[in-house]
């Protein structure tokens, strides 16, 4: 089959990686008549070809390719070459995704304002706001199938969800439910119900869990304006004497170089391979990189300040059926200085299976409290925290020049130190999570370590002043008029809550924007 456009097309928006923003994006600017070439840097998998096992899936699944690690943080010691749990594949980190679809809270779109100086954190305003993000944030929950938003059901409680709110109200607290999941909660909708599997994190083999992989990817494809290469792995932008974007370099799957031209580039590869394609974009008009006047592109990491809560009771719970975390306790991701942090979190169900149970309980442990954790796996309950950290200058994804990936790129290597209001809150959250189920008689309660994250945010932040961040209100590069960032990376602030909610509500606003300017001849 012939490719529907030509490597030498300049009128094309070519658009980097296939997830959350990159697939919405892609899908979009197609249904408004927008010619796209989406390069993926991985293969194409679709529910017939999940695996229900969670070795088998993240062999199938995970992005593996060389990366270092530096900082204080746990992630640097145990899983050195894998600070995240990514996908490499059409569709991203969405077939991973455990489908939580949260909005903002207002006042999170404000961190500066709101929190004031924290010492230590570099804190920014976002350029948008909560009132400005509702249609957007609308069109997204419709997009997704986000339940408990407009006519749709909340997902049922499974066990673990049961134990969780049980614990919950024995605190008093108030805001809990089965949350707001990107997941079918009924039969009247164009995806299948959910099946209440529970294997959410390998992609889900009943195509209930939103996926731009099976959701905007063939969407835009039938339009006929939209073309996704896959195993395209991208080396660098090209530009020409104005500093305009003109195209983009990739290693096609058989490892050739190849050209495509653009008339913009939209880039969308996560937080780590976003800045690393603009730092390996540098040229002698951008010796620092593209987009990179500000010294921004990088900087500020922020991945949610992460751990989790296991509990084991004297009966079975069964914790892996079910909607892998469909229950979260929102009382806590208020802004509440008396707790003596700023910004708040959310605690969130979560059961991993057996194998990845004894990779992360504590990683590198053994011996008989590990063990015996494990005989109890059957009556084991477990939560998910996930609050908002604080970005940092030096949190930072730099070039290892030392380290080059299959391709001969060099990689990224990922700098990160918790911030003090991070073990903060962190310490709150466990001493909750812990409570949480002492009120229901757990017999033991452990506090794990914070996981490989697959909440990768900042590194290209948006922000209102050039010299702060790398885009402004519409993921444009404050540098370059036809280059765009379409991820996580472009986040100001992380907020407490799941991101990817956002992430859509942004790429479609973001695509309506583009098309518009793109229609004026402006872009």
């Amino acid at each position: 089959m012939t490719a529907p456009f030509d490597l030498t097309d300049d009128s094309v928006v070519v658009i980097i990686g296939t997830g959350a923003g990159g697939g919405v994006l892609a899908n979009e600017l197609a249904q408004k008549g927008v010619s796209v070439v989406a390069l993926e840097a991985g293969g194409r998998y679709l529910p017939e070809d999940y695996v229900n096992d969670e070795w088998e899936s993240f062999g199938q699944l995970a992005w593996v390719d060389a990366r270092t690690t530096s900082g204080d943080w746990r992630v640097a010691k145990d899983f050195s070459g894998l600070p995240a749990w990514i996908v490499k594949a059409v569709g991203g980190t969405t077939t991973h995704w455990a489908g939580a679809s949260l909005r903002f809270q207002p006042h999170e779109w404000k961190a500066k304002t709101t929190y004031g100086d924290v010492q230590g954190a570099n804190l920014l305003d976002w350029p948008i706001d909560a009132d400005e993000m509702d249609p957007w944030y609308t069109l997204a929950e419709d997009k997704l199938g986000v339940t408990r938003t407009g006519d749709r059901p909340g997902l049922p409680g499974s066990n673990n969800y049961l134990v969780f709110e049980k614990g919950a109200k024995a605190l008093g607290y108030e805001e809990v439910h089965t949350g707001r999941m990107a997941i079918n909660s009924d039969e009247n909708r164009d995806r299948t119900m959910c099946q209440q599997t529970g294997f959410c994190f390998q992609g889900c083999k009943w195509g209930a869990k939103w996926s731009a992989a099976y959701t905007d990817i063939p969407e835009g494809e039938a339009t006929g304006n939209l073309e996704v290469r896959d195993h395209a792995h991208v080396a660098r932008i090209l530009h020409d004497d104005t500093g305009k974007v003109t195209g983009v370099e990739y290693f096609d799957k058989e490892g050739t170089l190849q050209t495509q031209m653009a008339r913009v580039v939209c880039v969308a590869g996560n937080s780590f391979e976003s800045p690393r394609i603009l730092l390996n974009s540098a040229s002698e008009m951008y010796p620092d990189g593209m987009a990179n006047s500000s010294g921004q592109v990088g900087r500020n990491y922020m991945r949610h300040m992460t751990g989790s809560v296991y509990a084991v009771f004297d009966k079975p719970v069964k914790m892996w059926r079910g909607t892998t975390m469909a229950g979260i306790i929102q009382d806590e991701s208020k802004h509440d200085p008396e707790r003596g942090f700023v910004g708040g979190y959310e605690l969130e169900t979560l059961s991993l299976g057996l194998p990845f149970m004894a990779a992360f309980l504590d990683p590198g442990a053994w011996g008989r409290e590990f063990t015996s954790a494990l005989d109890a796996y059957e009556n084991m309950a477990g939560m998910w925290i996930v609050g908002e950290d604080m970005p940092q200058e030096t949190n930072r994804v730099t070039i290892n020049h030392d380290v080059k990936d299959q391709w001969g790129l060099p990689v990224v290597n990922v700098h990160f130190d918790d911030h003090p209001n991070d073990i903060a809150m962190r310490n709150h959250a466990y001493q909750q999570g812990q409570a949480v189920y002492d009120a229901v008689g757990a017999t033991r309660t452990f506090p794990t370590p914070p996981y490989p994250s697959t909440h990768n945010l900042g590194t290209n932040r948006m922000s209102e002043d050039p010299r702060d961040g790398v885009v402004n209100k519409w993921g444009q590069t404050h540098d370059i008029a036809n280059l765009f960032v379409s991820d996580g990376s472009q986040f100001t602030t992380g907020a407490s809550e799941n991101p990817t909610l956002t992430i859509v509500a942004l790429a479609i606003r973001q695509a309506d924007h583009l098309a518009s300017e793109m229609a004026k001849g402006t872009i």
